[in-house]
């Protein structure tokens, strides 16, 4: 009985790390599919304000009932919570406002598969702002990383405006910009949040951030559009809103944060490297964007750059 029973202990420990494993790479890959359902948002006529608007807007109730769920599961200090709440409503706007809109105005100028390496270049920067703004030590990990990241954006932004038309090749820059934009604010975000997520807690943290989020998003279309450019949008425009909320959003910032709490942030770094050879691929395979050697060897140089900050 004895015996039967450390096999059960033992046998626990396993379950839930294969578990965690399955949620990292559940949660990879549905993140990955998020910049070839804004590709096909946008070839059925959707554009990056309305198309954010509807992502929010449909994601919204599900933070807002996390969000009085968790409040009422922890113990809650006032005076934090009076401070914290606000600055995390206003942080919404770097981490999910305006690191969501630069990223989707981004991708209609770039490939899916351009964008989405861009965008995995945010940790070599959040090592550097912590350099700049928290007295932290760039190591020459860290450099290398840097050099190895960025050579490999250099080489992938290269070949595409190599392989563009002439007209289009400014486009290419302008897009590698604006997601590169999109990664300094979502850095600014994760490098503020921190502290505060420690103090409130992340779930608290994350459903304020989306929740404030919604309303920055809110304003600006309702400052640039007519209401009744909803109505317009065909509806398989409504069904890609539908999956970019719940499937591409939601559900894997939940799979990934169950992950972390199973196999460890590392582990789950590690297998969240992934990310962009399946953008990569599902971009080939569905969007059937031109790829090329020099694509491949791009990846693998950011790929291998951000481990190096990734994991310790």
């Amino acid at each position: 009985m004895q015996a039967a029973a450390d096999e059960a202990c033992a046998t626990a420990p396993a379950t839930r790390y294969a578990s965690g494993v399955v949620l990292a790479i559940g949660g990879t890959f549905l993140f990955a599919l998020k910049s070839i359902f804004i590709k096909l948002a946008f070839a059925a006529g959707a554009e990056p304000t309305v198309l954010l608007s509807l992502r929010m807007g449909i994601a919204l109730p599900l933070y807002v009932v996390v969000l009085c769920y968790s409040w009422r599961s922890v113990q809650t200090n006032s005076a934090t919570w009076r401070r914290d709440v606000p600055l995390a409503l206003v942080l919404g706007f770097l981490g999910y406002y305006l690191a969501s809109y630069l990223d989707l105005c981004g991708l209609t100028h770039i490939s899916a598969q351009l964008e989405r390496l861009t965008l995995f270049t945010y940790p070599t920067m959040i090592a550097v702002l912590a350099a700049m703004f928290l007295g932290e030590r760039l190591t020459p990990r860290i450099v290398a990383a840097l050099a190895l990241s960025y050579a490999g954006v250099w080489l992938m932004y290269g070949q595409e405006k190599l392989i563009a038309s002439t007209q289009s090749r400014d486009e290419v820059t302008i897009g590698v910009l604006l997601v590169l934009g999109s990664a300094l604010s979502y850095s600014l975000y994760i490098l503020f949040a921190k502290p505060i997520m420690q103090r409130i807690g992340s779930r608290q943290f994350t459903s304020l951030a989306m929740i404030g989020s919604t309303g920055f998003v809110a304003a600006h279309f309702l400052a640039t559009r007519s209401p009744a450019v909803l109505a317009e949008l065909h509806p398989i425009v409504y069904l890609y809103g539908v999956v970019l909320a719940f499937v591409c959003t939601v559900l894997p910032s939940f799979m990934i944060n169950e992950s972390i709490v199973r196999i460890g942030a590392t582990r789950t770094t590690v297998i969240g490297t992934a990310g962009p050879v399946l953008t990569v691929l599902l971009a080939v395979a569905v969007l059937h964007e031109p790829t090329s050697v020099y694509h491949a060897v791009g990846l693998l140089l950011a790929i291998v750059g951000v481990s190096l900050v990734a994991v310790k």
